[in-house]
């Protein structure tokens, strides 16, 4: 089976040696993403659910430019540097996913993440319908 990496300038540069996504049959496999801006590279940190929107942002125009969305997804891990912040970020990511089915989930709190960011969002997603 033939594997796609998936770049867009609507999300951040990766990080490190990774793709933004891969597309290969009829999923796509999202890196982690966190509230890098796109245009500038820097962490937004002005609150949790502004982190947990532009992770979510950063997350649908990676989907969009493999031909997805976020109603395709079906698999979701979010990692949190505090569980306290928990209600707060899944306030802000049931928004997004509002009208659908919501994907499967599993949140977990680790020690940190890459550039001091408080939560980041990985999914799996069906390709464009």
């Amino acid at each position: 089976m033939e594997k796609r990496d998936i770049k867009t300038s609507k999300a951040p540069e990766p990080v490190g040696p990774y793709s933004q996504a891969v597309k290969t049959g009829d999923f796509i496999f999202c890196s982690g993403q966190i509230a890098l801006d796109p245009k500038t590279g820097e962490l937004l940190s002005d609150s949790i659910e502004a982190e947990t929107t532009l992770v979510m942002e950063n997350l649908k125009a990676v989907l969009e430019a493999a031909g997805s969305s976020l109603e395709r997804v079906v698999k979701t891990t979010i990692f949190v540097t505090d569980m306290n912040d928990f209600g707060s970020i899944n306030a802000v990511y049931g928004s997004f996913f509002g009208g659908s089915i919501p994907p499967a989930r599993a949140t977990v709190q680790v020690a940190s993440l890459p550039k001091g960011a408080r939560v980041e969002v990985e999914c799996i997603a069906l390709s464009g319908g």
